[in-house]
């Protein structure tokens, strides 16, 4: 079984976050510059295989597009056009953040470790995996009888 990888992708950082061989465990990759997401994806697809990719994609509160999904688009245009035989879907990102710093809180992070903006994209590229994950796994107990 190869891999999935979740993309928090943002103007200026981009989170990562993979699970393991099994798709058990959702573990944070790193934090890369957005510029440099597309060439640190291509050095790890050279050792890893990855089954697809999972791109968060924030909305508002009233369930409409947030005003970053035009570059979130133009992303992922890019991500299928460099790795076409990878699917990529598309997932509600929304309070993935909140959801990041309060985790960090409740692990005992000192403040100044909550601070690092870096950890908070790669905590909610995590986040964003795991519920990725939950969200399938509630899907096929519903279909097995």
């Amino acid at each position: 079984m190869a891999r999935i990888l979740a993309i928090d992708y943002g103007r200026k950082r981009t989170g990562l976050a993979v699970t393991d061989d099994l798709q058990i465990i959702a573990s944070g990759l790193a934090t890369v510059p957005s510029s440099e997401t597309i060439a640190f994806l291509s050095d790890y697809l050279s050792g890893e295989a990855v089954e697809r990719f999972v791109v968060g994609l924030p909305r508002q509160m009233n369930n409409s597009p947030s005003e970053s999904v035009v570059f979130i688009e133009s992303f992922i245009r890019t991500l299928e056009k460099k790795f076409p035989g990878i699917p990529v879907e598309r997932t509600d990102e929304r309070f993935t953040s909140k959801i990041a710093f309060q985790t960090m809180v409740s692990a005992g992070l000192k403040k100044k470790d909550r601070q690092n903006k870096a950890l908070v994209d790669q905590v909610s590229a995590t986040i964003i995996l795991q519920s990725y994950m939950e969200s399938k796994n509630n899907i096929q107990q519903r279909i097995q009888p």
